[in-house]
């Protein structure tokens, strides 16, 4: 299991501001603290303080801080890259290289007497990790994350995510990747809509985000770009990040029996193996509830997305849960008492046969 994270922008925030945000994701199971020291405007002294203040208050409560740099950033601190001694004073666990070297220098990097993680870009879909690969960097101390993109249609492509993750993953290196929090304004630039890194995630909630990384399960850690995420937001994540199933949010229809409710709500699904194009079925509730009464209500045309109950007219069908992946004609039998949340529908593609699952009402 991963981690998850926050981050926070201290040249835009306060101290205070700062520190009871960490003490609210720390309290929902947050470890990883993002932040960003791409350049340094006005006072040097005053802003690194500034942030040393902040990564020394994370490190105490058990929150690591990784910074995101970039090569002028060396120059203007007149530091070397193979002397991050500056980063250790900081009280950084790592930096994260923005842009990059040439591999070597990376390389070189991650073999720093001080055991900073040296972490790099995944995004860029370049043959960069050979590189870094092809100099042997020490393998404990190099790790890797996504970029976040604050434009609108300016995230990357599901098909391009899988293409670059895959890179990294075959060499077994610890990934990461960034979510957006709905209501976060604050970010390193000036202009943002959300700090995600698929463009997909951009207006969906941070439960749907973090179950499609989830199911995808190439990414090790996920974090939030945008500050500040809600309390509500923290939770949301670190339910469906921390939970032992993958959970889905759906919406139930009311005036459901109590049996039908215990059916959806209660039980832990399994999407059996033998597998159909046309629905998931979670099978074992047809056995416990088979001496119960479902008779037969709203049995209209089946849409992707429906939660679907075999009813007393389904013979030894009869309790068992389906999840519609496809649109289907309804012949009486199946009741159809709720659907997925509209935004998290195309999530089912990404469910993998002999996988366990949950489903929570938010209605």
């Amino acid at each position: 299991m991963g981690n998850i994270g926050i981050s926070i922008y201290p040249e835009k925030s306060t101290f205070e501001h700062d520190k009871e945000y960490l003490d609210l994701a720390r309290k929902n199971g947050f470890t990883r603290i993002f932040t960003s020291l791409l350049e340094i405007d006005g006072d040097t002294e005053e802003v690194i303080n500034k942030f040393k203040r902040i990564i020394e208050y994370g490190n105490l409560i058990g929150m690591e801080t990784i910074l995101d740099i970039n090569p002028g950033l060396f120059n203007q601190l007149n530091i070397s890259y193979d002397n991050l001694g500056f980063f250790k004073d900081l009280g950084a666990a790592g930096i994260r290289l923005d842009i990059g070297f040439t591999g070597f220098e990376e390389s070189l990097m991650t073999k720093n007497p001080l055991n900073l993680k040296i972490e790099v870009n995944m995004s860029s879909g370049t043959n960069y990790i050979e590189n870094i690969v092809s100099y042997h960097p020490k393998k404990e101390n190099f790790c890797a994350s996504h970029n976040f993109y604050p434009q609108k249609y300016s995230g990357i492509s599901q098909s391009h995510f899988e293409e670059t993750t895959a890179q990294f993953t075959k060499h077994n290196i610890h990934t990461a990747a960034f979510v957006t929090s709905q209501e976060g304004k604050i970010g390193p630039w000036p202009v943002q809509t959300g700090l995600c890194t698929l463009e997909q995630h951009r207006n969906v909630n941070v439960h749907t985000q973090v179950t499609h990384y989830r199911l995808m399960d190439t990414i090790d850690d996920l974090l939030i770009g945008n500050a500040y995420a809600t309390e509500e937001e923290l939770k949301a994540m670190s339910e469906a990040f921390l939970s032992a199933h993958p959970n889905f949010e759906i919406e139930l229809i009311d005036g459901l029996s109590e049996v039908e409710k215990k059916i959806i709500l209660d039980e832990i699904h399994l999407y059996r193996g033998d597998r159909s194009e046309y629905m998931i079925r979670s099978t074992s509730t047809r056995i416990k509830y088979k001496d119960a009464s479902i008779p037969a209500h709203h049995t209209e045309p089946i849409k992707k997305g429906d939660i679907l109950i075999c009813n007393d007219d389904f013979g030894q069908y009869k309790g068992e849960t389906q999840v519609a992946l496809k649109d289907m004609e309804n012949e009486g039998n199946r009741n159809v008492v709720g659907h997925l949340k509209e935004e998290s529908v195309f999530l089912l593609d990404y469910l993998k046969p002999w996988s366990t699952f949950t489903l929570s009402n938010t209605k």
